[in-house]
């Protein structure tokens, strides 16, 4: 059996795991990412990036579509369009190659040797390489980094297999279902369930929740529940999902009447859980945060000089969270003083219309004692949404009522993701409502609502 010995080795080479690998290099720190798929991890191949090229497919073929359907007041008509679906997952998928090959050339390129198989880890300087047709590799460390990643969560009486789908799947279809069954309204099952709908499928959302999107904001969900109602989605809130009979799912209301929907798939979309088997971590013996491993500011867990970031440390389980942990490991490794204390973390629902948080909201602060004062600026008021005919939605702050510091953004409207970067930079810089609202914003631009929203909060809102 060979042996490696190196600085740092890293199990899982998605986000975060790749660029803690990417930063140790730059620091010239030896280091050897252990993946048992393609780099990248699930964002790359089976998450965000294929997820948010699938949901573009279906936006454009549904305009085309809409163009066909009805008169456009943009003057536009087309003859009645056509999808080939296994095109666009081919189209998908050039994407997924064109990043995964990517991230391998980065490391290549910084000295960080990538040794594909599946890991077993023995102890904690100390892991086991098995990959296909090849000798077990044995790899020895001063530092081991734990980035796992998480997997879908699996209801235990409707097993993933035949009709019954996770997201993975959801993303590599041949076809387009004529009737999806999507079972959970987070932002996983909303984005797929609505893509699928664009695309021509029946789709039927099932949520054992009173609302959509329970982890949000009731006021930025509302246009949200309006573009499902628009699409024709149908929504069984307050349901829970009791199994599956053939081509059918039984379901059962808040008054216990039961009911089945038919269903060519069903997407189970009930959330996410840290991958924490079939690796030998239980050979650690950890402390635990519940499914999650337990991890300190600097992401150390409760064994010296092993290591944990991700989604294998619980929420939020976001990708830009998992990089920005990994790239601090590697810096602290290095002699680097670093803490993990954002100020804020963006989050956004790829729904139709889109969701972007970041930092508190009017009822977190409420719930935390601060005095604050909150502002919205809708974008029916806003000439960039106009001209995109995207009207629906609105930006809002959250600062405190003594010194203007913000606290937090929220919106909800077409290409909102992109404020993301903004909101958090407000935060993070600890700016007050004067410094957004005394900054020039381009024009016409979505983002004036961000400088509105804040002129609004001081009650002297320009175009409303």
């Amino acid at each position: 059996m060979e042996t490696i010995n190196t600085t740092l080795l890293i199990i899982g080479g998605g986000p975060g795991g790749y660029v803690a690998g990417i930063r140790a290099g730059q620091l010239g720190i030896p280091a050897i990412v252990v993946e048992g798929a393609n780099p990248g991890g699930t964002c790359l191949n089976i998450g965000c990036i294929p997820s948010k090229a699938l949901i573009h497919a279906a936006d454009e073929y549904h305009k085309t579509a809409t163009y066909a359907a009805q008169e456009s007041p943009l003057g536009i008509s087309v003859e009645s369009p056509k999808i080939d679906l296994a095109r666009t997952v081919a189209w998908k998928d050039g994407i997924v190659k064109r990043l995964t090959g990517g991230v391998g050339a980065l490391l290549k390129k910084q000295g960080v040797r990538v040794v594909h198989g599946w890991a077993r880890v023995l102890d904690g300087k100390t892991v086991e390489v098995e990959a296909d047709g090849q000798e077990t590799v044995r790899i020895r460390c001063e530092h081991l980094l734990l980035a796992s990643g998480s997997q879908a969560v699996e209801l235990p009486f409707m097993p993933f297999g035949g009709p019954v789908i996770s997201s993975t799947e959801a993303l590599s279809q041949d076809s387009v279902p004529r009737r999806l069954v999507v079972v959970g309204a987070g932002y996983i099952g909303l984005e797929l369930g609505t893509a699928y709908r664009k695309l021509g499928s029946q789709v039927t959302v099932v949520e054992a929740a009173e609302r959509i999107l329970p982890a949000y904001d009731a006021e930025l969900v509302k246009p949200v529940a309006k573009s499902l109602e628009r699409l024709g989605i149908e929504l069984r809130l307050a349901t829970s999902v009791l199994g599956i009979e053939g081509e059918r799912v039984k379901v059962r209301d808040a008054s216990g009447v039961e009911a089945y929907l038919e269903a060519d798939k069903v997407l189970v979309a009930v959330g996410r859980k840290p991958a924490t088997t079939g690796w030998g971590l239980e050979n650690l013996m950890l402390d635990m945060a519940g499914r999650a491993i337990k991890v300190d500011e600097q992401c150390r867990t409760s064994m010296r000089n092993v290591w944990a970031i991700g989604d294998l440390t619980g929420e939020p389980m976001l990708a830009h969270r998992a990089m920005a942990q990994g790239e601090m490991v590697a810096e602290i490794i290095a002699g680097k003083r670093r803490w993990f204390q954002p100020a804020a973390i963006p989050a956004v629902c790829y729904t139709d219309p889109e969701i972007v948080v970041a930092g508190m909201s009017p009822s977190e602060a409420a719930a935390a004692g601060i005095d604050a004062m909150s502002a919205s600026f809708p974008f029916s008021a806003n000439g960039r949404a106009m001209t995109i005919e995207s009207t629906d939605g609105f930006v809002r702050v959250v600062a405190r009522k003594d010194n203007h510091l913000i606290l937090g953004w929220q919106a909800v409207g077409v290409g909102v993701s992109e404020l993301a970067a903004g909101f958090t930079q407000s935060i993070e810089l600890g700016a007050q409502l004067e410094d957004v609202a005394r900054t020039i914003h381009a024009h016409p631009t979505l983002g004036e609502a961000v400088q509105e929203a804040a002129l609004r909060a001081l009650g002297h809102a320009l175009h409303i």
